[in-house]
């Protein structure tokens, strides 16, 4: 069975679904099967909301500050599991809540799915991937046509209802994209993190 929670770099993740609406060039699942100390982040089905919890009652949160939903797939396309055991986690264990997500959760299900994050979610790191619709569809390859302005308009909304919300890219984008991504974060009043590629 894969790992539902797993750790990497003083961090606790939880893996809660394989499914994906993108298929990013650079996705590390596409190169390895594991990060961290999972043996294996590839779920032969995804686990039930009562697999996340007691995969969560049974580790040990102390010296973690924050918990974040990030795995094999788009933690969203399981969002009624992420929303229960998220709030679960905060009132069980008072930990800090983060997703970190491609931002076509709206898409992905025709509506709005922000409010639903409201109280449960603290922050929210949205893959950007890049500063400009044509380039983003090369990279990102999203089931979805409009995916890059849904993406910025989910981003805009977290930023109105959300504690912190933060735009993500990943080193392996040319300096100008780079660039690019950090004046488009800025026009939007949303910081910009450069993650480092695995």
């Amino acid at each position: 069975m894969a790992d539902i929670l797993y750790t990497y770099k003083n961090n606790v993740y939880v893996n809660l679904t394989n499914k994906c609406d993108c298929r990013c060039t650079f996705c590390i699942r596409s190169h390895q099967d594991s990060v961290g100390d999972s043996d294996t982040l590839w779920h032969k089905k995804d686990p039930t909301l009562e697999e996340v919890i007691a995969a969560m009652d049974d580790f040990d949160f102390e010296g973690y500050d924050e918990l974040i939903y990030c795995g094999y797939g788009e933690p969203t396309c399981a969002l009624d599991i992420l929303t229960k055991s998220a709030r679960y986690a905060k009132e069980k264990y008072g930990i800090r809540v983060r997703i970190n997500t491609n931002g076509l959760a709206n898409l992905y299900y025709g509506r709005d799915i922000i409010p639903e994050l409201e109280g449960v979610v603290d922050s929210v790191s949205i893959s950007l991937n890049a500063p400009d619709r044509e380039e983003y569809m090369r990279v990102t390859r999203p089931q979805f046509e409009d995916a890059f302005d849904g993406m910025l308009d989910f981003a805009a909304e977290c930023r109105e209802k959300l504690p912190e919300v933060k735009f993500t890219v990943v080193d392996v984008l040319p300096e100008e994209d780079i660039e690019a991504s950090q004046k488009l974060a800025d026009t939007m009043g949303i910081g910009l993190r450069v993650r480092h590629y695995a």
